[in-house]
């Protein structure tokens, strides 16, 4: 069984705006809406629970369940703690066997096959796995001056994406052991990491961003409009 979680419940402060971003609109359509539009098109999905702030929960919770296989539930003070409260939603119901993909609200351009080649190649991989990109640009590590200190190798390194795709038992004991640990939680491949696993690396295209910006914006409207999914 699979399930997915997106968490929704950030400010977006970075977008300089007064609505959080993944309630923009691209092309008349909010950008949280795009997100598990894409992700409904998975028919392995048995279950999308989206993590919403506590107010947008309380009072618009059931503009986000128009299809049976969406559910919302609360989220918390980080995206960490929000990704957690999707989780401990699914525990109740989940098989102790499913898995459990985790993708960002504000990843509406993600590939269908490409999420679709995450679920096969980490099928019978325990450590699970994430869409990355290969770093392809030149990277500089910095001084405390901000200036060139080191040209940095950047052959084994890659820039992490969403879905990441674990097995729900265990992301659920990872995330929780990694938050009482007081451990930095930036993606749900760190908590994994931290408690020894190694999540698999499956490459995704370019155009899986994250719209953090004013500028990302403008780029998924061209891509949503670019793709063939």
């Amino acid at each position: 069984m699979l399930y997915a979680v997106v968490p929704a419940a950030g400010a977006g402060s970075r977008m300089n705006s007064a609505t959080p971003k993944q309630y923009l609109n691209i092309n008349g359509t909010p950008i949280v809406t795009h997100t598990i539009e894409r992700l409904l098109q998975l028919a392995s999905i048995a279950k999308i629970v989206v993590v919403l702030d506590q107010q947008t929960f309380e009072q618009n919770s059931a503009s986000f369940t128009g299809d049976p296989r969406v559910e919302t539930c609360a989220g918390g003070a980080s995206r960490a703690e929000s990704v957690l409260n999707g989780l401990r939603h699914l525990a109740g119901s989940a098989t102790p066997a499913c898995r459990v993909m985790v993708h960002d609200a504000a990843r509406p351009c993600v590939r269908v096959a490409e999420i679709n080649r995450l679920i096969s190649e980490t099928a019978d991989d325990p450590d699970g796995g994430l869409l990355a990109m290969p770093v392809t640009d030149t990277i500089k590590r910095a001084d405390e001056n901000r200036r060139t200190a080191e040209t940095v190798d950047r052959s084994s390194l890659w820039r992490a994406a969403t879905p990441q795709l674990f097995h729900l038992t265990l992301l659920l004991d990872a995330m929780n052991k990694a938050l009482q640990q007081g451990v930095e939680i930036t993606d749900e491949a760190t908590a994994m990491q931290h408690a020894g696993y190694s999540p698999k690396l499956v490459e995704c295209s370019a155009d899986n961003i994250k719209v953090t910006t004013p500028t990302d914006l403008v780029l998924a409207e061209h891509y949503l409009s670019a793709q063939l999914v």
